[in-house]
């Protein structure tokens, strides 16, 4: 491997939307993410919809039955 080409990886704090946080190892001191494993409906085995854009709206108001 070259010499002074790698980033130089550091403790960082991972901090989850749900409020979870967590120790991993990063280039940047904080990361912020939106689903981590302890509310992943995979980990949970309950389903919840995580919509920050009104897709699951749109696509509702879509596909709706015409009556």
């Amino acid at each position: 491997m070259k010499e002074g080409i790698h980033p130089v990886y550091k403790d960082a704090k991972a901090v989850c939307a749900c409020g979870e946080s967590f120790t991993t190892k990063s280039i940047k001191p904080t990361i912020h993410v939106d689903i981590c494993s302890k509310c992943h409906p995979f980990f949970t085995g309950k389903q919840k919809l995580i919509d920050a854009e009104g897709r699951v709206e749109k696509f509702k108001k879509k596909y709706a039955k015409k009556n």
